[in-house]
């Protein structure tokens, strides 16, 4: 019962990230995010995964978090807690399936690999792709603050 919960937490937190309005806001709910992905990587075996997920989200949270800080305009208008409950609802109910409907679950050891093995030493592709975003978002950030520092001028 306890992976379904943090599945919904990891659900509802995605959809906040995406939904809400304010950047700091969405921040926040992204660290959720990966706290959950890395909590459900620890309780499958999978601690050396689980310690690099944390790690690389709290290194792309605080480019997130000085960009979105830096870069967001205020909203004039304050979020609506109608909109909030109607985004964690729709991500309650997106978490629904999955723990209430019995879905059989292939062995971990099917080629004679663990799950936690598979996570770490298959993810080659997937590790350098996360490092390619947050290179990318670096370097967005570098150029939007050079372009207001200069004020458009070359």
């Amino acid at each position: 019962m306890i992976l379904e919960l943090l599945s919904a937490g990891l659900v509802i937190t995605a959809c906040l990230a995406i939904f809400l309005d304010e950047a700091v806001y969405s921040v926040v709910a992204l660290a959720g995010t990966f706290l959950f992905t890395s909590l459900l990587y620890a309780l499958n075996g999978a601690i050396f995964v689980a310690v690099f997920q944390f790690s690389v989200g709290a290194g792309t949270l605080a480019v997130l978090f000085l960009s979105g800080e830096m870069l967001s305009e205020r909203p004039l208008k304050k979020t609506l807690t109608k909109n909030l409950f109607k985004v964690v609802l729709a991500g309650a109910l997106l978490s629904l399936p999955p723990i209430f409907l019995s879905i059989s679950t292939p062995a971990n050891e099917v080629s004679g690999v663990s799950f936690g093995e598979a996570l770490w030493t298959l993810r080659a592709g997937d590790v350098v792709l996360q490092g390619l975003v947050i290179m990318t978002v670096a370097l967005g950030i570098a150029v939007i603050l050079y372009e207001k520092k200069t004020g458009g001028k070359h």
